[in-house]
């Protein structure tokens, strides 16, 4: 249960702090007087959005904090999964700095935004008097059947399903889309290919090409150059190895007696075999040079058709051609290759819709078995509200694929009068009807849900007289199990409650304020008579108000 809420430089609130009870807790305030302040107050620990208007001194920070009793709800689990340390009680608490930022906390623990929400919504549900405008709404209405339903785990897991499952359509249509363009391309892609595999191109190959073409078209050049100077070399009457030959005997008489002699003949004889290397590559180069046109022919009609491959494919070299013949064949495997990635994406197609179809018709299953149950208690509910012929009833309309909350949609139809049939509830009810069906709806809610607090803002709007009595009635024996708030205008649903605050306003020289107190027993009677006639209460209406708290 809630405990107590603090608030500082929220709105119209400097500093206030107020205690709650067990039980049955009544909020009343003239209109105006802020009672939707401190639900905005409260809203902002239960993770709803804020910005820097809630700041009433924009240059200090607001801060809202709640103090929750929650033993006996089993939450240990949620603290261990949050790594939270789990104490009773547990202080959940918002701060939002004149920069704009939002700041959450769990026992002084910094944490997410969503893991407060998480949390909130197992503490605390707060009724606003927009869901009593929102009951006509099937989303509104589908999803007050699986609370009933319990069904928050099995739509967790189809929601994971028919993601999944859309993804995976879309995988496929993206599949399909790229194949089909992809097959009209294929000609193209294979003609491309076909003409650079058929080159048989080779690395580095027109580099080497054209430096052999260059030497076929100078052979006789060349053999004439090489062949002279290895004659010049080697010739046996005046050749240059000769001469050398012959000096060298002359240096090595010479060296048994001229030291410098010896060192002159080793650079000698170091330079002649040298030279006579050179004689052998020089001949060799002269034999195998010949003036080949059948050889020079091949070479350029060989680089005539790499140079026409560059040109038409605008590129610069060999290699780059065959780079683009293997992305062709790359193009022309992935086209062949799309088929059985298509055959592949429909049976996932398939196996995911299995799924979400079990999933789903389980999840109707669940609602289906919670209709009769929801319609008894309402009806229950509104008899004792004064509506002893009041008909509710759940429709459910199958729908003819699976959407993202399931198989169906739900209709709540509702007839107050024994002549009338039942219809939506939207388009026949009034607004008193709407709330005590919504009340009746909530005492299922939160009978499921066992949460130890629900907060009720108006939920009365639209009725009065003995019907608003019999409300008070029920919201008190809501109590016995569960601590209720309620925020009344209506002095018969006040005097059921066992505690009760007082929301006003009060002003300083400069400024306006909201703050809330707790009333005793005299203040009670006095604010009830008020409630009863008017600003100025009478010896009637405090006598009217003293029985309404007996």
């Amino acid at each position: 249960m809630l405990q107590s809420l603090q608030v500082s430089n929220y709105a119209l609130i400097d500093e206030l702090e107020i205690t709650f009870h067990r039980g049955f807790n009544i909020i009343t305030g003239e209109t105006g007087a802020g009672k939707s302040i401190i639900l905005g107050a409260l809203g902002l620990i239960l993770g709803q959005r804020a910005d820097l208007g809630v700041l009433r001194e924009k240059d200090r920070k607001c801060t809202v904090e709640g103090t929750f009793n929650i033993k006996d709800y089993q939450l240990e689990a949620f603290f261990q999964e949050q790594e939270l340390d789990y104490e009773e009680p547990t202080i959940l608490r918002r701060e939002i700095t004149p920069a704009g930022k939002s700041r959450a906390f769990i026992n002084d623990t910094p944490v997410t935004l969503k893991v407060l929400q998480d949390l909130a919504i197992r503490l605390i549900d707060i009724h606003s008097q927009h869901q009593n405008l929102e009951l006509g709404n099937r989303s509104f209405q589908l999803n007050l059947v699986d609370l009933v339903a319990e069904n928050s785990g099995l739509l967790q897991t189809y929601g994971q399903l028919f993601q999944a499952l859309g993804t995976q359509k879309r995988h496929l249509s993206r599949l399909e889309e790229e194949a089909g363009k992809a097959k009209a391309d294929l000609d193209y892609f294979q003609f491309q290919f076909q003409q650079l595999e058929e080159a048989r191109l080779k690395e580095n190959e027109q580099e080497e090409l054209e430096a052999e073409q260059a030497t076929l078209e100078h052979a006789e050049e060349i053999k004439l150059t090489f062949g002279q100077l290895t004659d010049d070399l080697e010739s046996e009457e005046a050749g240059v190895l000769l001469r050398l030959k012959e000096h060298l005997n002359q240096l090595a008489k010479l060296s048994a007696y001229m030291p410098d002699a010896r060192q002159i003949r080793e650079r000698l004889e170091s330079c002649y075999l040298e030279l006579k290397d050179l004689t052998v590559e020089c001949s060799s180069i002269a034999e195998k040079t010949e003036h080949d046109p059948d050889r020079i022919q091949l070479v350029s009609e060989r680089l005539d058709l790499i140079y026409s491959l560059q040109q038409k494919f605008r590129v610069g070299s060999v290699n780059e051609l065959i780079e683009l013949r293997n992305e062709f064949e790359q193009k022309i495997h992935q086209i062949a290759s799309f088929d059985g990635d298509i055959e592949e994406a429909h049976l996932q197609v398939a196996k995911l819709s299995a799924q979400v179809i079990d999933q789903a018709k389980q999840i109707s299953e669940r609602r289906q078995a919670v209709a009769g149950k929801m319609a008894a208690t309402v009806e229950s509910v509104l008899q004792k509200l004064g509506m002893l012929n009041a008909v509710f009833q759940l429709q459910f309309v199958p729908l003819q694929e699976a959407g993202p909350n399931g198989l169906d949609e739900v209709r709540f139809l509702f007839s107050a009068n024994k002549s009338a049939g039942a219809q939506e509830i939207s388009k026949i009810a009034s607004g008193g009807e709407i709330s005590r069906v919504m009340l009746a709806l909530k005492t299922l809610i939160t009978d499921s849900k066992s949460l130890p607090t629900i907060v009720f803002d108006e939920i009365d709007t639209g009725i009065s007289g003995e019907v608003a009595v019999k409300m008070g009635i029920i919201l008190r024996e809501m109590s016995s199990n569960m601590q209720v708030i309620n925020i009344t205008h209506l002095p018969q649903i006040a005097g059921k409650g066992q505690h009760h605050f007082k929301v006003f306003k009060y002003d300083d020289e400069e400024q306006t304020f909201t703050s809330i107190r707790q009333l005793n027993d005299d203040e009670r009677v006095e604010e009830l008579a008020q409630m009863l006639g008017g600003e100025k209460a009478s010896d009637t209406t405090r006598k009217t108000a003293r029985e309404l708290l007996n």
